[in-house]
């Protein structure tokens, strides 16, 4: 089988889980935050610096590498792994919330999205068909329904209105998805409303998928809010498949999804902070722009592995953001993504002791936020 997911270990004391995915390109042990290279690329860091930081799996978006080099060009490159020479596992959004994010850009209708490129106007049109074809090319080795994301807030009859076409196009993903080596999730969408929830993890739940995504979250919602969304959704989706909150990447939120029982994540936070000079840590995260770091010759994180914190001071990254080097940029993201996988590397172990309570309780009591 090109793809399987295991169980290995359970928390006793709360619904976090250790987990194995096995995929064509090789192993993800899970609970994971997957790095995001929207283009081909996670902004800044070559694959070698990804692997170096801990990475297993990145994500990349149909959306934007179908208008920009476009799917032909990856095709005849061998696919995407070969067009950006990471030989370990993708995963591949179907394009849905970029689509939900152009605005008076796009129309939706039953059969897909008609929309104008966000770079030169062009119309092009994208139904679940077409974006199913579209990941087929590019090779990832797990790929995602099509849906609709719904904004927050909206009216109820609007979120069951998206709902229900959400997992009409699922299923007729699922029929269009005829590559045997790659895994195809469903995506459960209803919004903030307990019952819609409830009514689209069963409609997706039905179709068999090989794994599941929680969508529409993070969307702009406080994060209680999302809290509570997924303790009512997550008791309602499949124990022996792998379980996806989708655009989730602050390090408070990885935890608390993990103690809900969430495997996989994913968030451009890390690499799109990083470039406005703001750096994460286990306490929180601050700006090494701001002037107090002007002389301040300690690494970004004292014990941080990574190559920045081991190499370089406050005061010389503050230095190159303030003078607009690319180094700078590329420090601050090393560090954020190392960060991140450092962290759910933690969480992992946590589990497999099975102390990720006490693990979670240190954790908040030292993270500011």
């Amino acid at each position: 089988m090109p793809f399987s997911y295991q169980v290995l270990e359970r928390s006793s004391d709360s619904a976090a889980r250790l987990g194995r995915l096995q995929t064509r390109h090789g192993t993800v042990n899970t609970p994971v935050f997957m790095p995001v290279g929207t283009q081909a690329t996670v902004k800044t860091l070559t694959p070698d610096e990804l692997i170096r930081a801990g990475a297993e799996i990145i994500l990349s978006n149909t959306y934007h590498l179908y208008l920009r080099p476009g799917t032909d060009v990856i095709a005849a490159a061998g696919g995407l792994h070969q067009f950006m020479g990471w030989d370990r596992p993708i995963l591949t959004d179907s394009g849905g919330f970029q689509v939900f994010s152009l605005g008076d850009l796009r129309k939706i209708s039953e059969d897909g999205v008609e929309f104008r490129s966000h770079l030169d106007g062009s119309r092009h049109f994208i139904g679940p068909e077409d974006a199913v074809r579209i990941q087929m090319d590019l090779g990832a080795d797990i790929i995602m329904a099509f849906d609709e994301c719904a904004p927050y807030p909206a009216e109820r009859e609007y979120v069951k209105r998206s709902k229900d076409m959400t997992s009409r196009w699922a299923d007729r993903c699922r029929k269009a998805h005829t590559r045997t080596d790659q895994a195809m999730f469903g995506i459960i969408q209803g919004g903030m409303f307990h019952d819609l929830r409830r009514e689209s993890a069963e409609e997706i739940t039905a179709m068999g998928f090989p794994g599941y995504a929680v969508g529409g979250l993070s969307v702009g919602e406080p994060k209680p809010l999302m809290y509570e969304i997924l303790d009512e959704l997550v008791p309602h989706m499949p124990k022996d498949k792998p379980r996806y909150l989708m655009g989730v990447g602050s390090p408070d939120a990885l935890v608390e999804g993990v103690l809900r029982g969430i495997d996989m994540f994913d968030c451009v936070l890390p690499t799109r902070i990083a470039r406005h000079g703001t750096v994460l840590t286990r306490t929180g995260r601050f700006s090494i722009r701001d002037l107090p770091y002007a002389r301040d010759f300690q690494p970004i994180e004292e014990g941080c592995g990574c190559y920045t914190c081991q190499r370089h001071s406050r005061a010389y990254i503050r230095h190159l953001l303030k003078a607009k080097e690319m180094l700078g940029y590329r420090l601050t993201t090393i560090h954020n993504i190392h960060c991140l996988l450092a962290l759910m590397a933690d969480v992992r172990e946590a589990i497999r002791q099975d102390r990720i309570a006490q693990f979670c309780q240190q954790f908040f009591a030292e993270y500011a936020g």
